[in-house]
């Protein structure tokens, strides 16, 4: 447990993944690092046993200006990874996994960005988180593409326990949020009928546009549930381009939605559902029905170059027809 105030620092795990148990220990009553020092990377580590009185231990807590985490596994922890504010900062966080973090209290989460300038979210797989959220940012920019968020079925076993998260990505202040090519199931046992939710705490000093562009959102829950659920403060029209919705609910809360090319029904095909291969079979409404998704309001380009690959991966999306499918896979 330790920390770190050196900045332009790479800490690098070789010769397989390091493991680092906290076993209930912590750097400043905080986390197993707390990284004070600026542009430091880690790359390749798995954290895990943070523990703190005011439950709040972090495998990671964030005090400087820009960071990096790569390849690396953070589970049963307190919070997986806990910033506070920063808005000069920029958080990269991929092709991590990110498991059971949490104390169950509902204020702690696997991912736990504060109020920091930009945060990228790619190649992750964020699942079981205990009672908190697999991803909740306050950033004021958020790029989150390429993602798994899930939770482990009743009975089934995998890298954590099972858990039962709320939202499987909470945005609560809003900010200029772009999801692209993101799968995101609802456990069937989840604590909150919310899939999403964006601007939901107040939008004081955020931007409001939200772009939700080429998703696979699944809800196993048969009777209750809405896929994006927004804030009634929040104006600007959110918008939903080429996204395949399996599952009972609305699809989003907000009335002036734009949505365009979008396709739900109650329970879609996939190759093998059972086993997480989430590429639809042959769909007419989906095949090369997608539309241009064209640029967020800063002139981030919002088409959809990857696919996400288990596990925290991502290969190049080829499309093979003369307009990309719906959803977060091309049919093949």
């Amino acid at each position: 447990m330790c920390r770190i105030d050196k900045s332009n620092l790479t800490i690098r795990g070789v010769n397989g993944r390091p493991k680092i148990d906290a076993a209930g220990m912590s750097s400043q009553g905080k986390a197993i690092w707390v990284i004070g020092g600026n542009n430091v990377v880690v790359e390749n580590i798995e954290m895990f046993g943070a523990s703190v009185p005011d439950q709040n231990g972090s495998a990671l807590r964030l005090e400087g200006t820009n960071f990096t985490l790569r390849n690396s596994f953070l589970h049963d922890n307190e919070n997986g990874i806990l910033s506070g504010v920063n808005t000069a900062s920029t958080i990269v966080l991929e092709n991590n996994e990110f498991g059971y973090n949490g104390y169950g209290n509902g204020y702690s989460h696997n991912v736990y960005i504060g109020k920091a300038g930009r945060l990228i979210f790619r190649f992750n797989y964020s699942h079981d988180a205990n009672v908190g959220h697999n991803l909740k940012t306050r950033a004021l920019v958020n790029t989150i593409s390429y993602n798994r968020f899930s939770s482990l079925r009743l009975g089934e076993t995998g890298s954590t326990k099972a858990g039962k998260p709320s939202y499987e990505i909470d945005i609560p202040n809003g900010g200029t949020t772009s999801l692209i090519g993101n799968v995101i199931m609802q456990p069937v046992d989840g604590t909150n009928r919310n899939i999403v939710a964006y601007g939901e705490e107040g939008i004081a000093g955020y931007a409001t546009d939200l772009y939700i562009v080429n998703n696979t959102f699944i809800n196993d829950e048969r009777s209750r549930g809405t896929f994006i659920m927004v804030g009634a403060e929040v104006k600007t029209s959110v918008v939903l381009i080429n996204n395949l919705f399996s599952g009972y609910g609305q699809q989003v809360t907000q009335p002036s939605a734009i949505k365009r090319t979008n396709y739900q029904a109650t329970s879609v095909n996939f190759v093998n559902k059972a086993a997480y291969d989430l590429r639809p079979l042959i769909i007419p409404q989906i095949v090369n029905a997608g539309s241009e998704a064209g640029y967020s309001t800063d002139g981030t380009s919002l088409d959809v170059d990857f696919s996400y690959r288990h596990i925290a991966s991502a290969d190049a999306r080829i499309v093979l027809g003369a307009r990309k499918d719906i959803g977060a896979y091309e049919v093949y």
